[in-house]
């Protein structure tokens, strides 16, 4: 189940850069803004329960890693961010790095 949770805080921690970017781009700044401190909120305590039974360090590499590749998933595909060859590869070693945290726990 605690897994469960760092997957969901993971997927919550795209949330919130993501709502920046929204207050940025939208006439309702606020609505943008709150949308952040929402999913910083739950995305916390979903990383607080995760940390019950998984180690802290690879809680927050695999939290932070979900939260980094969402991210820049979401900048591609909605914000014309760069998809080169170089953005892709690193971001394949973080893909990589957390399924070598998982496999390893």
């Amino acid at each position: 189940m605690n897994w469960i949770f760092l997957i969901l805080a993971g997927i919550f921690e795209i949330g919130w850069p993501l709502g920046l970017k929204l207050s940025q781009t939208m006439s309702s700044k606020l609505l943008g803004i709150a949308m952040a401190i929402v999913c910083m909120t739950i995305s916390g305590a979903l990383l607080w329960l995760a940390q019950k039974t998984i180690p802290i360090g690879t809680a927050y590499a695999i939290w932070t890693g979900i939260g980094a590749i969402g991210t820049l998933l979401i900048g591609i595909l909605f914000f014309n961010d760069s998809a080169s060859i170089w953005r892709l590869l690193s971001a394949s070693l973080i893909v990589i790095g957390i399924v070598g945290l998982k496999v390893a726990h």
